[in-house]
């Protein structure tokens, strides 16, 4: 990936609105527990984005094998 900064701009720009939009339909009162699952699945869905965003960078093949030159 030629621009990790637009890679890890991308990956916040997910988890901070992602995080303010579940906070915003979580009913009210709010515990540590909800805190907590809000921070995990902005979590999971940025780790997931950062995924697809490389994979998509490297292209279809070679992203999860490497294949070998024949001799």
């Amino acid at each position: 990936m030629k621009r990790p900064w637009f890679l890890v701009g991308a990956v916040l720009l997910v988890f901070v609105a992602l995080a303010a939009i579940l906070l915003q339909f979580m009913p009210r009162p709010l515990k540590d527990a909800d805190y907590l699952v809000v921070g995990s699945v902005s979590t999971l869905v940025s780790l997931l984005t950062a995924f697809l965003m490389v994979a998509m960078a490297k292209g279809s093949s070679g992203v999860f094998v490497k294949r070998r030159k024949k001799k």
